[in-house]
């Protein structure tokens, strides 16, 4: 058996969590002629074949299933020896791949991350606010924003706050449309909310919480879509406090009836959550979402 190196087994994760030699390449930030060299060099080196080639990708042979297992207790051991290396007085660097989602990247964290990177000049910000294509358990971020806590071992999720929505309308579309007094009186109105059959997390379904039969007219993916129709007097929007607060020419209905809450985490790989990037990050989404709990919380809307 020929001798390889620990970067070969991190080409091979890559590719084995991916199924595509260009996925894999722009994880480890190559190229995919580099990825394919790498796992050729692997499989001579172990006399073995670790991958079936086809149209559709990189499909794992048996035995590649059981060196991941392998490799991945190598990569914990290794990520370990990293942060244990890295702690004390290390400057920040590196490299941080933040998932989340557009509501709170765009609207929160878009206008706070600037400050963050001033003070840590060295360290790397990648914002990712198209959730659903980013995974975790593929290592295609390193911390994820989600409306769910994972309840699984290899991850660590933190509360990040708990958040309001209310149903909002244009000021001059509430004017001259019928009043609001009750739930039912929504079922008058056309309704702005997300496409339901895309829908890729339960806490987005906001219609048939509020009020069986009542849905959207007007469908959009993009919360910013759904935003911007709002303040065009298409119709009424469930919408987070803090980012329909921005926008004084919209007001929100039933606030005291009718309103919903939700959850913001942090996940992270376990393997990953000691590692100062990775806390130094963390620790100021979470401080900056503290400072903000009002505008979160919006108590004054439902009479706290």
């Amino acid at each position: 058996m020929r001798r390889f190196t620990w970067d070969d087994l991190q080409f091979f994760l890559a590719v084995a969590r991916t199924g595509q030699l260009a996925s894999a390449a722009r994880q480890l930030r190559t190229n995919h002629a580099t990825v394919s060299r790498r796992i050729d060099r692997l499989e001579e080196a172990l006399s073995a074949k670790l991958f079936e080639r086809n149209p559709r990708g990189y499909l794992l042979t048996a035995v590649g299933e059981r060196l991941v297992q392998s490799a991945e207790q190598i990569e914990r051991e290794a990520t370990n020896f990293r942060n244990e290396a890295s702690t004390g007085s290390s400057p920040v660097t590196g490299v941080v791949r933040l998932s989340t989602l557009e509501g709170f990247g765009n609207y929160f964290l878009a206008d706070r991350l600037p400050r963050f990177t001033e003070t840590h000049a060295q360290l790397s910000i990648e914002l990712v606010t198209i959730q659903q294509i980013v995974s975790l358990s593929r290592r295609e971020a390193d911390m994820s924003i989600t409306l769910t806590s994972p309840r699984a071992d290899f991850y660590r999720y933190e509360k990040i706050t708990t958040y309001r929505l209310f149903i909002y309308g244009l000021r001059s579309y509430l004017e001259c449309r019928p009043p609001i007094k009750t739930r039912e009186d929504l079922l008058a109105h056309r309704m702005i909310g997300y496409i339901e059959d895309m829908i890729f997390t339960p806490g987005l379904d906001y219609h048939r919480e509020i009020l069986p039969g009542l849905r959207a007219g007007y469908q959009s993916s993009s919360i910013h879509a759904q935003l911007r129709a709002t303040l065009h007097g298409v119709g009424l929007c469930v919408l987070p406090h803090f980012m329909a607060a921005a926008h004084p020419e919209l007001v929100p209905v039933l606030t005291q009836e009718v309103y919903l809450e939700r959850d913001y985490w942090c996940v992270i790989h376990r393997d990953l959550a000691g590692a100062p990037r990775i806390r130094a990050l963390a620790e100021f989404v979470k401080d900056e979402a503290r400072k903000a709990e009002q505008l979160f919380l919006a108590d004054a809307l439902i009479g706290n």
